[in-house]
């Protein structure tokens, strides 16, 4: 039964979560005007953005040492401001080289938020005893909305990518310092641990196994994979392969984004009905069904509602990855869920080359044909998302005498 410290937890969480989202939808929303601003070919401009998944990576790995050691709450306290002044780096950028170096920031940046914030929604749905999860990553889904609003709106406005993005970003900062003093301390965080089991069990982290959470992970990246291809790929699939008008090419992304949402919103209902594992099989079949009728779509309504499915069932695989891992360390150093988020860049960058170059030497209908592949992959992954006894997933990893 959770008390008045865990809805505190709960509503600090949301406000990381939230920050984070409008965050990301910030810069991403204004990539085309970066690119026409340093007079970047669509080539350079790949590259750049391949950065930021790579080097969160390495945030990742490095938020997960971070915080089995000093806590997440202080690697979020540190890393989201980081985040939210790269952003704004990028925006007052004069040159290209400038440009990287806040690009490397932001993205070194948003591996920690990543990782540290599913940390905390982990721990709080650990304390709360039922699946909360879903609904963290349902509002960073409305934060992105939010935040593509707003760069709409500002670009209307005429506004400069500085100012665009210090409007965004200094209130978020100032929401996510304030919103740090309610997130769990590391004590709190290791939930139903002995102060010393769970300093033992930070202490071990560095062996914590890899066993378990490989179809986790596989999941994860699986999941990018089609994500990044939907958010790269999906308007140039409506414009070259649909011949979609301009004011119907971004509907591919919109459909998926807002059936996203709106599945994450009463995603941890049907988690607690049916389970985790059958809700990733679900989604896994889902999303393999929305991509057929991309591939398969003689038009554009189709093809619209092939992009929409896909949101349905891609949504729900996140949440239950880092979910799962959170119950296979139950000691909450941290460790699981920062290897599990690395698979998140890792689908990112893969899906991003994989359909590019398979594009290249065919067409985009055939390129989509990757994706739906490894989509259906995750139906034969969702066992690996049953709940399980934590003695026997802490078992490969023995503590140090």
């Amino acid at each position: 039964m959770p008390i008045p410290r865990d809805r505190q937890a709960r509503l600090a969480t949301f406000a990381v979560f939230f920050v984070q989202g409008l965050t990301f939808a910030t810069l991403l929303s204004q990539v085309a005007a970066l690119q026409k601003k340093h007079g970047l070919s669509d080539d350079e401009l790949t590259v750049l953005l391949l950065v930021v998944p790579v080097i969160a990576g390495v945030g990742s790995v490095l938020a997960g040492t971070l915080a089995s050691r000093f806590g997440s709450r202080r690697v979020l306290r540190l890393v989201q401001p980081l985040a939210c002044a790269a952003v704004v780096l990028a925006g007052l950028a004069p040159n290209v080289p400038s440009l990287v170096a806040s690009n490397v920031l932001f993205g070194l940046a948003l591996g920690g938020v990543d990782a540290g914030m599913n940390m905390q929604g982990v721990a709080v749905e650990r304390r709360y005893g039922r699946p909360v999860l879903t609904g963290f990553h349902a509002l960073w889904s409305a934060a992105a909305v939010i935040g593509a609003l707003w760069a709409s709106t500002a670009a209307g406005l005429g506004l400069a990518l500085s100012t665009t993005f210090a409007i965004a970003l200094v209130p978020a900062v100032v929401i996510s310092l304030a919103a740090s003093a309610g997130l769990y301390r590391p004590a709190e965080e290791h939930v139903g641990e002995e102060d010393g089991a769970a300093t033992a069990s930070a202490a071990a982290a560095p062996r914590f196994p890899w066993r378990p959470i490989i179809p986790l992970c596989l999941a994860m990246a699986f999941l990018y994979v089609g994500d990044s291809s939907i958010s790269n790929y999906g308007s140039v699939f409506m414009d070259k392969i649909m011949h979609g008008s301009p004011a119907v090419v971004p509907l591919a992304l919109g459909a998926y984004q807002a059936t996203t949402f709106l599945i994450r919103v009463g995603g941890d209902f049907a988690v607690r009905r049916y389970g985790p594992a059958a809700i990733v099989r679900a989604g896994g079949a889902v999303a393999t069904l929305g991509f057929v009728a991309i591939v398969a779509a003689p038009g554009v309504p189709l093809a619209i509602a092939g992009f929409a499915l896909t949101g349905v069932g891609l949504s729900v695989v996140a949440p239950q990855s880092f979910s799962a891992a959170g119950r296979l360390d139950p000691a909450g150093t941290g460790v699981a869920i920062a290897r599990v988020n690395m698979f998140n860049y890792v689908g990112f960058v893969l899906g991003a080359a994989l359909v590019g170059v398979i594009a290249g030497t065919s067409t985009y209908r055939v390129a989509f044909a990757a994706p739906l592949v490894l989509s259906a992959v995750i139906i034969l992954l969702a066992r690996g998302f049953e709940p399980r006894t934590a003695s026997a997933s802490a078992s490969p990893a023995p503590a140090a005498p």
